[in-house]
């Protein structure tokens, strides 16, 4: 049985985000998977990294338990929209205070490089876009994605890792975010 972890980065339960983690998870219940959540907006914690790294920053129980559920997890499932070319600033702030050395990385002593905690594990990233996914990365080069993908995930070593880019959600029609819950439930049955 797969276990599942969905992280909803949408400060907003309103949104069109918490009906694609639903669908996800719908999906994911179907296939027998065992999902957790984390919704970042019910969290109880300063997103702000204080002091660095130079300092460290005693981590809130939702923290602590946040980062037990990313231990439990075979896969990360990340629900977020794109905001000026990044995630929101509370999902920011998370994989700041969560992310942290010793958690899902180690420096090498005398190295700038480092051991990757996190492996093993997979991830499929879906966020929403307000324009067009191929206009996103070919006239911006997709920067959040690259920094999920790579600069966060890769980076704490969760090597396979899965983009679905859905936009634009402005003003979309009713039909149009229909078809893509249906799109992210076969998602979520698949485990992928």
């Amino acid at each position: 049985m797969k276990k599942i972890l969905i992280i909803n980065g949408h400060p907003d339960k309103e949104s069109f985000n918490f009906a694609l983690s639903d669908a996800y998870k719908e999906g994911a219940q179907y296939s027998n998977a065992e999902v957790k959540e984390i919704n970042i907006r019910e969290l109880d914690f300063n997103p702000n990294l204080q002091y660095g790294y130079r300092k460290r920053t005693e981590l809130e129980p939702d923290l602590l338990e946040a980062q037990q559920k990313i231990k439990w997890a075979d896969h990360i499932v990340w629900v977020y929209p794109v905001w000026w070319g990044s995630l929101p600033a509370i999902a920011k702030g998370f994989v700041d205070r969560v992310f942290l050395p010793g958690f899902a990385f180690e420096h090498k002593e005398n190295s700038v490089w480092w051991d990757e905690l996190l492996t093993g594990k997979s991830a499929r990233i879906i966020c929403t876009l307000d324009q067009p996914g191929w206009y996103y990365k070919l006239i911006y080069g997709s920067p959040s994605h690259k920094a999920m993908k790579k600069l966060t995930m890769h980076f704490v070593g969760v090597k396979k890792v899965r983009i679905t880019a859905i936009g634009p959600i402005r003003e979309s029609k009713e039909s149009y975010r229909a078809k893509w819950l249906k799109k992210v439930e076969k998602l979520g049955r698949a485990n992928r």
